[in-house]
């Protein structure tokens, strides 16, 4: 329990972290929890013994609920002047990052604290602003070759637990205990900290802006007309362009001068105040005296992907939290024009300027050398928008230019709204936009309409906007047909929706559209078409004429997703889905409100099924009632009219009821575990099954886990798959009972995965692949490739709105050879 590693890992001439007294003081039994928002977010416990601050990095916080386990790694003492520090730590130094004192007090351990160390089980109570009660710090068994010294920490069940429903502490008290900031009120302070003097102002940069070769003596602009990429068909090649992943949100130029801030759209408008202060803040902090500097405001959704549709759902509701401004070019600098210097020097003084903040609000737009393909390839495979490819060597020119070219994974643009049908289920809402783009000559064409994207909020605030400006004719420079006319409230052509779509119909109306926000910084005089309108070919799959009542319902309303859309999505993922549904017994979650309405299990007939829908005789049943499937995309449709928002299929076929030609186990995490543990989960199944001679193929289950699945030779009966996927869940369990459990008891699952083998039982089910779940973010349970099993891709990454993308642009089906793997069930008798 020494200084030694802690002043080994800083350099205290960049940071001005404690570097602790050479005579500890007399133990005070202090106790602290630090906010520390660095590469990732986490909570640093500290307890005060011998002079030092005992520290463990907990990765997800302390959790009140009792029996809850959180990885802590327990790292390098910390001084005790440590335990006043609240700010940040400049960028590149050891911990870099955002501070918050999150919790203060004393502690006591229960017995002997160094013996308990020493055995690795540490009882003690905690007598915090915030944490109370008993605790326990248990160190966990090393695996092989493993360097981190891990333990749990673990809530006793005592009066200040709470139960699981109970408010997350996390949640509910993020703020400071010392100041009542929150992390992000910090980071936009300048990066430095002393316990003597306070904040330290920031360096100045180190280069000089009259240094960069093209740069011009220059008065600060009051704008600058934006620099704009031009759509193509295919990345560029070559080595004189680098690559930028193509952000989803809002263009904006920030421009600093006498420490105030402007945030100005790409048509020129002030929108600073529409922001909230961190992102200003921040950017006022940053060591110039005055900068103009091209970005990208957006938010990220939990997968860490820019989103434009939570973006609008932020200012919707008037938040400001979860606000990030992404930097991608410098265009002036302290007196300086750098629109003529070469492209890779204005981001190497954009990067160094930026390096100097550590506001979690801030980040540098990183951009990649490597070939476009590869890396266009990964944006899609991701369900991103595409990239923008800059020439590295280019001057920064006002307007449209070839120098700068973007690449979609998807049809995505803008399209000025003409019109409305209102909503079928709702008297203040909207059902659908009706869309257009302006032609060469300045005529407004008609696209279509679309019925899906919106949240209720956004339906509503639609419906308030577009009463305003109705007016009794059409805009379109053509007459409207009697069907496209159908229930139309015509508009001033005054507004921009951005538009997501899938391709044109043979009429040149938009196919699979979802509607992703307005464009306010966009007037809509200016949309005209990016490219040039292909019809789709006639070898399209044919969708069924099935009617659906109400299409406008939303069944996902906090994602925008309509019954129109659910029937859009499975249309266009019918051959990928079909093979996995058709001709099998199907168990149905059905929600016909909706996911905030009530949703039940459906495994028989119900009143007013489709004709669509086959039933057939279970020889087994003793109810006499039929099973449920479907042969065709017809009968798809007559899924989504009656609200099913899962497909659960047996492990076997109508023609073979009672031989299992597949097996699934089901890996499903309790409270507490974290993302990479379900990975070795699924890692160690794989291994398993492989051993026993089967092929493991992987798919995202769309709730918390994965599902690993093996294809079978439909000989062996139910009675046998189900105990032989028995023993592996329970050897599994028997070799590391730390990590999982083979029962379903809940009070058992706690910090561990179930391996659940139940799936494998006559009538039992999963979900099936490309299956949209009945969960928040309408999320689809998606097959995916052992080389894609990491951090980027989580339980639910893949959702009604990316999962398309992701298809269209995939080279290879992971689950192309699933039938042909097929092998008979090992050891079977």
């Amino acid at each position: 329990m020494a200084l030694e590693v802690y002043r080994q890992k800083r350099d205290f001439t960049k940071t001005a972290e404690p570097e602790g007294a050479a005579k500890p003081a007399k133990d005070s039994n202090a106790y602290l929890i630090q906010k520390h928002a660095a590469r990732r977010l986490h909570y640093d416990l500290r307890l005060e013994l011998d002079g030092v601050l005992l520290s463990w990095a907990v990765t997800r916080g302390p959790s009140l609920v009792p029996g809850e386990k959180r990885l802590a790694v327990h790292v390098e003492d910390h001084p005790l002047e440590y335990g006043d520090f609240e700010g940040t730590i400049p960028k590149g130094e050891y911990g870099g990052g955002t501070v918050v004192l999150w919790d203060r007090g004393q502690w006591k351990p229960v017995g002997d604290a160094k013996k308990g160390l020493a055995k690795g089980h540490l009882d003690f109570e905690l007598f915090g602003e915030k944490l109370n009660g008993k605790w326990h710090l248990v160190r966990l068994k090393p695996k092989p070759r493993e360097k981190a010294d891990n333990w749990l920490l673990i809530k006793s069940d005592d009066d200040a637990a709470r139960a699981e429903d109970d408010p997350d502490i996390l949640e509910e008290r993020p703020e400071s205990v010392k100041t009542g900031r929150t992390v992000d009120e910090i980071a936009g302070e300048a990066p430095g900290w002393s316990s003597k003097t306070g904040k330290i102002a920031p360096p100045p940069p180190k280069a000089a802006p009259a240094k960069l070769k093209g740069a011009v003596k220059a008065t600060m602009p009051d704008f600058v007309p934006p620099m704009l990429a031009t759509l193509v068909p295919k990345p560029p090649t070559g080595k004189k362009w680098l690559h930028e992943i193509k952000l989803d949100g809002y263009r904006l130029q920030a421009h600093i001068a006498k420490g105030k801030v402007k945030l100005i759209t790409r048509g020129g408008l002030d929108w600073t105040g529409r922001f909230g202060k961190a992102i200003a803040q921040a950017l006022a902090a940053l060591p110039v005296k005055e900068a103009v500097i091209d970005g990208e405001l957006v938010v990220e959704n939990d997968a860490g992907a820019s989103d434009f549709s939570a973006l609008q759902a932020e200012l919707s509701a008037g938040r400001a939290s979860r606000f990030v401004f992404y930097a991608f070019d410098l265009l002036h600098l302290d007196g300086h024009d750098l629109q003529g210097v070469p492209l890779l020097s204005r981001k190497a003084a954009l990067q160094e300027i930026m390096s100097a903040s550590d506001a979690a609000v801030l980040r540098f737009s990183e951009h990649f050398e490597a070939e476009a393909a590869i890396v266009l390839r990964h944006a899609c495979r991701l369900s991103l928008e595409g990239i923008i490819s800059k020439q590295a060597n280019g001057k920064y020119r006002n307007g449209r230019t070839k120098e700068w070219v973007k690449s979609k994974c998807s049809e995505r643009q803008e399209f000025v709204v003409a019109g409305y049908v209102p909503s079928t289920v709702s008297n203040k809402a909207i059902g659908s936009l009706v869309l257009g783009y302006h032609d060469a000559k300045g005529n407004l064409i008609h696209v279509g309409r679309v019925g899906t994207g919106y949240t209720v909020r956004a339906a509503e605030d639609l419906y308030r906007r577009l009463e305003k400006i109705r007016t009794s004719s059409s805009p379109f420079a053509k007459k409207l047909s009697a069907e496209q006319a159908r229930q139309v409230r015509y508009v001033k052509p005054e507004l921009v929706a951005e538009v997501e779509f899938r391709g044109w119909t043979a009429d040149r109306n938009l196919r699979h559209a979802a509607f992703r926000g307005l464009r306010e910084d966009k007037p809509a005089s200016d949309i005209v078409i990016e490219t040039e309108v292909a019809p789709a070919s006639t070898s399209r799959q044919q969708r069924p004429k099935a009617v659906l009542t109400h299409p406008d319902r939303l069944y996902w309303p906090d994602a925008g997703v309509t019954k129109a859309g659910l029937a859009d999505y499975y249309a266009e993922v019918w051959p990928h889905i079909a093979p996995y549904v058709t001709g099998r017994p199907l168990s149905l979650v059905r929600c016909p409100g909706g996911i905030t309405e009530q949703c039940f299990f459906q495994k028989r007939a119900w009143k007013g099924l489709s004709k669509s829908i086959r039933q057939t005789p279970d020889p087994k049943s003793s109810s006499k009632e039929p099973v449920l499937s479907i042969d065709n995309l017809e009968g798809l449709y007559g899924l989504v009219q009656a609200g099913v928002l899962e497909i659960h299929p047996w492990g076997s076929t109508l023609a073979a009821m009672e031989q299992p030609d597949m097996i699934i186990m089901d890996l499903d995490p309790g409270p507490g575990v974290e993302w990479q543990q379900v990975i070795e989960a699924a890692q160690e199944v794989r291994e398993r099954l492989e051993k026993l001679g089967l092929a493991a193929f992987l798919k995202t289950s769309g709730g918390k886990g994965l599902h690993v699945v093996s294809p079978l030779k439909p000989d062996a009966g139910w009675d046998v798959v189900k105990p032989f996927t028995k023993r592996i869940a329970d050897a599994m369990a028997a070799d590391s009972p730390d990590r999982f459990v083979a029962t379903v008891t809940k009070s058992k699952r706690k910090g561990k995965i179930l391996v659940d083998y139940l799936r494998n039982g006559r009538g039992a089910t999963a979900v099936a692949p490309f299956s949209t779940r009945s969960r928040p973010g309408a999320p689809v349970s998606m097959p995916i490739g052992w080389d894609e099993l990491g951090g980027e891709i989580g339980p639910a990454y893949f959702t009604v709105a990316n999962a398309l993308t992701r298809l269209a642009h995939q080279q290879s089906d992971p689950w192309a050879d699933f039938r042909k793997s097929a092998v008979a069930l090992p050891g079977k008798k």
